[in-house]
């Protein structure tokens, strides 16, 4: 029994680690996919976090019965045909991009906060995430197992001070009397980000549910990670929400929220958002290594390094402009990989519940 409840621990943080990533931890997703849309945003995280539950547990059955090692095989597995093959690559590019700016923005924070030279800080994030990454499914496991306690720690302590330090501004009267700037495109954009967020965890989600091996242990995993992960995006969409139109103004809007308190509160925010884009980046790197692995036969080992080393090149030169192309390309291939899968699910639901 109670190595059943660490692996269901151990599924709820990878499940949230993965999602979570650099850009919710400091605030701006949050800002941008929720916040901007008013009151309604609550709605939106708690449809979320049921979307979650029904594709994460969907991925994980179809990832256990037909034994699949990587975000590949399931595509392979609900599209094997052309298109397939046009998604599993533009994931894979997506993931190797995403991976080169966390490398970039780990130099860049590095070198803002400590001084050093910005291939210093990126080297560093390289030569850790090489660590953890060659020790497999357990050093993903391992990095957020403390990451993701220390996150929820954070968002929970600043939470606590603004209900007993500022309890003026966390009333219904304060949220509702908030306009939203934005005034349409809630359903777009949550039903986009949700996606997102899927198609990225299958990467870690297939390969896990194979070496956990149990659907119940799995599914409670993935229940749990997603209940804490919508009660995470709910405190900070509530911070967010009572420090408008500030939160606007700035790239992290969780380190102006934290500005009311203390400076050590700062310093572990700002230590947390690195720790997260190293969650990605391990997150990222293992889930094209793991299709690398099972696609090409190759050594987990070299896939690793392979990736890191292309993504290192990549990252010195910035590459936002081909994330701002691919974004909203992926956002749709997402849609269109959780049709499928719910397709596959309800054709073969007596095989896959057996």
């Amino acid at each position: 029994m109670k190595k059943e409840l660490i692996k269901i621990f151990q599924v709820a943080v990878v499940f949230i680690g993965t999602v979570v990533g650099a850009g919710l931890a400091s605030g701006k997703e949050i800002t941008q996919f929720f916040t901007s849309f008013g009151v309604m945003s609550f709605v939106s995280i708690i449809i979320c976090g049921i979307f979650y539950i029904a594709m994460g547990t969907i991925i994980s059955k179809i990832g256990i019965k037909y034994k699949l090692n990587s975000y590949g095989d399931v595509i392979h597995k609900i599209s094997p045909n052309f298109f397939g093959k046009i998604t599993g690559g533009i994931t894979t590019i997506y993931l190797i991009s995403s991976a080169s700016i966390i490398l970039a923005g780990s130099g860049a924070l590095i070198n803002q906060f400590f001084g050093l030279p910005k291939i210093v800080g990126t080297l560093i994030m390289m030569g850790i995430a090489i660590f953890f990454l060659f020790r497999g499914t357990n050093g993903l496991i391992e990095v957020n197992s403390f990451i993701v306690p220390t996150l929820i720690f954070t968002i929970t302590t600043i939470t606590i001070l603004y209900f007993v330090l500022c309890s003026e501004l966390i009333t219904f009267e304060n949220i509702l009397s908030f306009e939203a700037p934005k005034d349409k495109g809630l359903i777009v954009s949550t039903i986009l980000y949700a996606g997102y967020n899927i198609l990225c965890c299958s990467g870690v989600l297939v390969p896990l549910s194979t070496s956990v091996k149990k659907t119940k242990t799995m599914t409670l995993g993935v229940i749990f990670g997603a209940l804490g992960l919508t009660i995470l995006c709910l405190m900070i969409n509530l911070l967010l929400t009572v420090n408008q139109p500030y939160i606007y103004q700035y790239e992290i809007p969780l380190l102006f929220v934290s500005k009311r308190f203390s400076y050590i509160l700062q310093a572990l925010l700002l230590m947390v958002i690195l720790l997260e884009m190293f969650s990605t980046e391990v997150s990222d790197v293992y889930s094209i290594s793991k299709t690398m692995e099972h696609s090409f036969k190759m050594n987990f080992k070299k896939s690793v390094l392979l990736v890191i080393f292309i993504a290192f090149p990549i990252s010195l030169f910035g590459f936002g402009n081909l994330i701002s192309t691919l974004y909203p390309l992926f956002g749709l291939l997402s849609l269109i990989f959780i049709f499928q899968c719910g397709l596959f699910y309800f054709k073969n639901r007596k095989q896959l519940n057996n």
